[in-house]
This record gives C-alpha cells, sequence and structure tokens, in this order.
C-alpha cells in the first residue's frame, strides 16, 4: 500500500531511532519521590533552556495549561485570553471543572490581542459582586490563527499592562519552538515575560508524550502537589522524560525545515484560483486554506482518496501541519494532489 501523507497534525509524528534507542537506555527510579534521574535530567535542561528556576514534566499540554491556571488562581476567578485560544476552545471546559475559573475571550486578529482590547475587561478590584480579574494568557504560536506568532513587542507590553493591574500573565507555549526557530529569539527571552509557561514535547518536536511547564521554585512545587492530585504522578516515567530530553537536544533547530515546507504548500494553494488562503498568516508551521467550490468535507475526502490526510481547521477551512515525518517530496506530492482535487472538476 502506498504511503499516506499526513498533514493533520504535528502530533502525529513517530519517536526516530535515535529517540527511540535514548527511551530504551534511559536510566529510572521513582518520580513521585523525585528519584527518576533521567526526569530530573529533562526538567532540570527545560528550566535552563526557558531561562526559569523550575520546570516539571506532565502528561499533555492540557494538563500544562490546567496545572499553571490552577495554580495562579483561585475558584471564582476570571481569566482573560483569545477567543480562538486553545484554552478556550481545545480543554474540554476545564478551567470551570478543575479549578472554578471563567473565561472572558477577547476577539484577536491572527491570534493577537491589543493592550487597549483587554484592560476595559480588567474587573474593578474592589468589586466584590464580580468575578476576580487574575490571569492574562496568550498562545504562542497561535493554533487556530495557523501558527502564527505573537510579536515579541506586544507580549512586553502585556507583561507591563498584567503587572500593573496585579495579575498573572500565563503562555500557553505548545509551540514556542516554532515562533523561536522562525524569528531567531531565544525562548528564553519569550519566557522571560511571563509567570508561567506550558510547552509541548509531543508536536513538532517528535517526542510520543508529554509537556513541560516552567516558573518559580515556589510555583513548580504547587504545581507539582495539584499533578498529583490529579493523577499524574507518573512514577518510572523516565522512559518517556528520555524522548522529551532526546527532543530538546537534536529536535529544535530542524523545525526551520518544517517552516520551509509549509511556505511552499502555501505558495502552491495561492496559486489555485480555486482555493483561498491568508499568506500573511503562513509563518510557522501550520495552514488555514479555504475551497471555494467544494465542502470541507468533500475537499478531505478527495485528498484522502489520493493519500493525502487534511483536517478540518476552522469551520469554512482545511488545515494542514508540516512536521518531521514529511519529507519535501511529500510535501511537493501533496502540493500535486491538492492541484490535482481543486482543478479536476474545473477542467
Amino acid at each position: 500500500m502506498e504511503k499516506m501523507i499526513d498533514l493533520r497534525s504535528d502530533t502525529l509524528t513517530k519517536p526516530s531511532e535515535g529517540m527511540r534507542k535514548a527511551m530504551y537506555e534511559a536510566e529510572v527510579g521513582d518520580d513521585v519521590f523525585k528519584e527518576d534521574p533521567t526526569v530530573n535530567a529533562l526538567e532540570e535542561f527545560a528550566a535552563e533552556l526557558l531561562g526559569k528556576e523550575a520546570a516539571l514534566f506532565v502528561t499533555s499540554g492540557v494538563m500544562g495549561n490546567q496545572l499553571c491556571l490552577n495554580v495562579l488562581s483561585s475558584p471564582g476567578d476570571e481569566v482573560i485570553c483569545e477567543k480562538d485560544s486553545h484554552i478556550f476552545n481545545y480543554e474540554s471546559g476545564s478551567p470551570a471543572a478543575l479549578s472554578g475559573l471563567q473565561l472572558s475571550p477577547i476577539e484577536g486578529v491572527n491570534g493577537v490581542i491589543l493592550p487597549g482590547q483587554i484592560e476595559p475587561l480588567i474587573r474593578p478590584a474592589n468589586a466584590y459582586y464580580m468575578p476576580r480579574t487574575k490571569i492574562l494568557t496568550i498562545e504562542n504560536t497561535h493554533n487556530r490563527a495557523g501558527g502564527t506568532i505573537q510579536p515579541l513587542e506586544n507580549i512586553i507590553t502585556l507583561s507591563a499592562l498584567a503587572k500593573q493591574h496585579n495579575l498573572f500573565f500565563h503562555l500557553d507555549g505548545a509551540r514556542i519552538w516554532n515562533a523561536s526557530v522562525a524569528t531567531g529569539i531565544p525562548v528564553k527571552e519569550y519566557a522571560s515575560h511571563f509567570d508561567s509557561v506550558s510547552c509541548c514535547l509531543s508536536k513538532g518536536l517528535g517526542a510520543p508524550v508529554g509537556s513541560i511547564i516552567a516558573g518559580s521554585k515556589d510555583f513548580i512545587n504547587e504545581a507539582y502537589r495539584v499533578r498529583k492530585a490529579w493523577g499524574g504522578g507518573m512514577r518510572q516515567v523516565g522512559i518517556l522524560a528520555a524522548a522529551g530530553l532526546y527532543a530538546l537536544q537534536h529536535n529544535i533547530h530542524r523545525l526551520k525545515e518544517d517552516h520551509v515546507n509549509a511556505k511552499y504548500l502555501a505558495e502552491r494553494i495561492n496559486a489555485n484560483p480555486n482555493l483561498e488562503i491568508n499568506m500573511e498568516a503562513v509563518q510557522t508551521n501550520i495552514l488555514l486554506f479555504k475551497p471555494l467550490k467544494l465542502s470541507i468535507e468533500e475537499s478531505i475526502r478527495r485528498c484522502k482518496e489520493r493519500g493525502l490526510l487534511l483536517s478540518v481547521g476552522k469551520i469554512d477551512l482545511i488545515r494542514a501541519v508540516t512536521h518531521l515525518d514529511v519529507s519535501v517530496e511529500d510535501i511537493r506530492k501533496a502540493a500535486d494532489i491538492i492541484d490535482d482535487v481543486f482543478n479536476e472538476q474545473y477542467v
């Protein structure tokens, strides 16, 4: 059977031979007792990379975000976020279910929200009859906006705004590695403006599972306690931590290959008169494009029949994500398939 080209997500990557070897050889211990040397090494390496006092290995990006929100807040507090953010759309209502939090979403442009939009939503400190605004959060890169990058200048301004109003500032940095590689700005610089950071190892970096959260030592100590309460004590988990450590040490710089592939595919899509794409939003490894004469479902079905897997982005957009298991040749073939699907019926 001919290989399917899978562009549904960068979470679909398989561990490489080198990563599997690292997992096989990993020294392990009981992480609930903080005695797993590979987990400890991963957390120390990640904390240094992010410029934070401490880090914690967790099972997923959702757990990472939700631990951060929980530790920084109390039930009844409010979190300001962008309306297309992962925290608002794709975390199963966890802020309310796990931490009793209310979300206040703002419509951004390409996932970016500005101080002038945020400040009017910050509740008065003496308004006892309102929820307390406690956390401001942004996502970098922004998944649902198409992998767009948050401008550093805006991040710095938002950080100052948060401090002015005694808010915590959280970064959903699931793909912060992509932002760093695309801009040349170190992840440490991005992270320095936030009280807490969550970042994935299992997306573009190619690890099979896991995320990292980072912050102050006191913050991580409390997150460690909450992680245990939520069933996140993972015992001899160095086997998985080894994959995450390998990913951080070997797979960050190669993300630029994914960005080049995404740009090529976007240019091919942009040249097709039966498709529409916002080229300004093509900044990293995620593409969102619109078929003009076929439904989303029919478009995805026809591509699948020819060997290309795509997914739904928003209601009227198709999503394609480049990653380390997709070669240059795969991307060229994917572009040919898209041309075929969206041209043949109009000949």
